[in-house]
């Protein structure tokens, strides 16, 4: 009994022992992550996420992040104000580097890859081009919540408005008046951007959220038009 004992104290203390002398992962900081390698050959990688990135060793193209930041990947600065010239530029550029055209030869994974980073790519080009999604995602990488319409039902001026321009669009098809809507449409899409615009500048976030619910209804108010339009 006594010998049994022993035996189990003497492997739990060469057990003990083991673990101690066991090599430790290597960390740059505190709750620094892990570095992050290449799939294709295990070349550790630069750090900073952002445009899409190749592996220094192989130029195997890696696969984008869970959650990349919109406005980094294109190249502009975290603001509701951006040059659409600019982020033109930059979204030839980046679909001109990972475009599946160029990968057809390449290993199945990496073919992926290219289709992932081309679709997100088109996706924040999208976003940032246009000045409500660009103002909504905004708002969340401010942690407030999304602008609805109903964020603006206390304004009874701007709802009538938006009530008789339905009314004119459920009228019998007339292209003097639809031509009219449009560019009122147009003209208060514009109005309320600027305004969007300074309400961002000045950092109050919910003035922007409660302009871009307002957004929103001209938005469907120009669907609709859309349709109106297309020929019967």
């Amino acid at each position: 009994m006594r010998a049994a004992l022993r035996q189990r104290v003497g492997r739990a203390r060469w057990a003990l022992r083991v673990s101690e002398a066991a090599p430790r992962p290597r960390c740059v900081g505190p709750g620094s992550a892990p570095a992050l390698r290449c799939w294709s050959c295990g070349s550790p990688l630069p750090g900073a996420e952002g445009p899409p990135r190749f592996c220094p060793g192989c130029r195997a193209l890696q696969p984008p992040g869970p959650r990349p930041d919109l406005f980094r990947l294109m190249d502009c600065d975290r603001s509701f104000r951006i040059d659409a010239q600019q982020l033109q530029r930059r979204f030839r550029s980046l679909q001109r580097a990972v475009h599946p055209d160029r990968f057809g030869q390449r290993p199945p994974k990496e073919q992926y890859y290219s289709e992932q980073h081309s679709s997100l790519i088109n996706k924040a080009y999208q976003t940032l081009l246009n000045p409500l999604s660009r103002g909504l995602y905004l708002l969340e990488l401010n942690g407030v919540e999304p602008a609805q319409e109903t964020d603006c039902d206390a304004d009874s001026v701007f709802l009538t408005e938006v009530m008789e321009i339905n009314e004119k669009l459920a009228e019998p098809k007339n292209e003097d008046i639809l031509e009219e809507i449009e560019t009122l449409i147009k003209v208060k899409q514009e109005e309320l951007t600027k305004g969007v615009t300074a309400a961002f500048e000045r950092g109050d976030l919910q003035e922007a959220k409660k302009l871009l619910g307002k957004m929103k209804y001209f938005a469907n108010l120009e669907d609709k038009l859309k349709n109106k339009k297309i020929p019967s």
